[in-house]
């Protein structure tokens, strides 16, 4: 084979390689090392490892702190997620209005995204101090007599709770605002031309125009948040005491699994089962999301769906 036949042929996976090379070793084989590992009681203080099972995900679901830390999980990313996305459909549409005639619109996308770009753990060392007994909270909750006096915010449940909650909202919002403008913005404005002509109101125009059109972008931001959130771990570690304190009431599925790999014994084996079962809950929800928001297809036979992939050919 010439060279130039080579260059002509094959120069697309020379190029591409790379990437699949860094897959299999970086992505696909720790999901396939995690599966494996999960069905044995590996530790890190032993050399011995032996073929156990379901054994792992037999205790998680016997003991009440894994099903705790789910729950957990999904209500920090529910209550942060709901205002999350509301928000910033509410400021997106107000920002691309063009009767508004918003001024310093690349300002204020800017000071939104600022969050995004804070590292979590000088965040959450911020919010502790604030926070804490003699913080700047509780200084100036006294000091003004809102309070009889101090109290201890990072040892309550609904607080603790809550300040997870506000920061992982603070942080992510900004981002979500620029994502639903640029979706807001490729909109055709022909589209709200012709409806305004034919008589309809803003609410009409946005239910029967934006929403239908920015399903890709809602679907995109649904499951990229969801990931991240079943991922939660530093702001609810850093904030306490790295358990999920008060009360594991912000212990996450992530911590949970780092709590078992970090015991006395290493548990590798328990940690990777918290983390297969992350990893299914993940995958469920995010298909669950396609396909009850995708696309929908009324022709018989023509488009993906369940129904479809089983159906036989005429």
């Amino acid at each position: 084979m010439s060279l130039s036949k080579f260059r002509k042929d094959y120069y697309g996976y020379v190029f591409i390689a790379p990437f699949v090379i860094g897959f299999l070793i970086f992505g696909l084989y720790p999901v396939y090392n995690t599966l494996a590992l999960s069905f044995t009681d590996t530790t890190l203080m032993s050399k011995n490892a032996d073929f156990v099972g379901i054994k792992n995900f037999e205790r998680l679901f016997a003991d009440d702190v894994f099903m705790n830390a789910v729950k957990n999980t999904w209500q920090i990313w529910i209550l942060n997620f709901i205002p999350q996305i509301g928000i910033a459909m509410l400021l997106s549409a107000w920002f691309t209005n063009a009767r508004l005639k918003i001024k310093g619109i690349g300002v204020w996308r800017a000071l939104f995204f600022l969050p995004n770009l804070l590292v979590p753990a000088s965040v959450a060392a911020l919010f502790f101090a604030f926070f804490s007994f003699y913080g700047p909270v509780n200084q100036f909750m006294v000091r003004y007599g809102f309070l009889p006096e101090a109290m201890h915010y990072l040892q309550s449940v609904p607080v603790t709770r809550g300040l997870v909650i506000f920061i992982q909202w603070w942080m992510w919002f900004g981002q979500t605002v620029i994502i639903v403008m640029a979706g807001m913005t490729s909109i055709p404005v022909s589209l709200y031309e012709a409806a305004m002509v034919d008589g309809a109101t803003a609410s009409q125009m946005f239910r029967r125009i934006t929403l239908p059109l920015l399903k890709p972008i809602l679907i995109y931001i649904f499951v990229t948040s969801l990931v991240g959130g079943m991922q939660m771990f530093d702001i609810p570690f850093l904030l306490t005491d790295g358990r999920g304190s008060p009360n594991s009431s912000i212990q996450t599925n992530n911590i949970l699994m780092y709590m078992k790999f970090a015991s006395s014994k290493g548990h590798i084996g328990a940690a990777s089962a918290v983390g297969v079962l992350v990893f299914l809950m993940t995958s469920i929800s995010a298909l669950g999301i396609f396909f009850f928001l995708g696309e929908k297809n009324d022709q018989p036979n023509k488009g993906w769906s369940f129904k479809n992939l089983f159906k036989k050919k005429a």
